[in-house]
């Protein structure tokens, strides 16, 4: 798959799986995001290995992350989706969403699924909406994966 790296002034997003952070997106996720809680690094690492990731930098600083878990045909799953608060305000997530959105191998898939607590206003402007069919969804879920 093609890297994609977009540069807005002093801000850059990279599909470059070798220039993310994996310290500092790892310490976010795991200490301050608040659905990644202790998450092992080992246990990352592998999202990250099997995932489309999606790194925004402020010159060579980590200050945002995305990834997208995808078949790249019919589906894919936003996940782990921040801007570090210091950053916020400013357009970034807008930008970061503009790139995933827009990458050549995510378009004309039959279904997007994202968890969000807080950004609702931020994805339905890019045409996420709750479930048409709330009632055909279904999950396992395991609270504590890290036990």
């Amino acid at each position: 798959m093609e890297t994609i790296e977009k540069t807005y002034g002093d801000f850059f997003i990279t599909t470059d799986r070798n220039k993310i952070d994996i310290v500092a997106v790892h310490d976010f996720l795991s200490n301050h995001s608040g659905w990644r809680d202790d998450m092992p690094f080992e246990r990352f690492k592998t999202c990250v290995d099997n995932s489309l990731n999606f790194s925004l930098f402020h010159h060579h600083k980590q200050i945002g992350f995305a990834r997208v878990i995808s078949d790249f045909s019919i589906f894919a799953y936003l996940d782990d989706f921040y801007v570090l608060n210091d950053y916020r305000g400013q357009g970034l997530s807008k930008k970061l969403l503009d790139v995933i959105i827009s990458h050549p191998n995510l378009q004309n898939l039959n279904r997007w699924l994202l968890l969000t607590s807080s950004a609702h206003g931020l994805y339905e402007k890019y045409g996420f909406a709750k479930p048409l069919q709330p009632e055909l969804f279904m999950e396992l879920y395991n609270p504590n994966p890290f036990d």
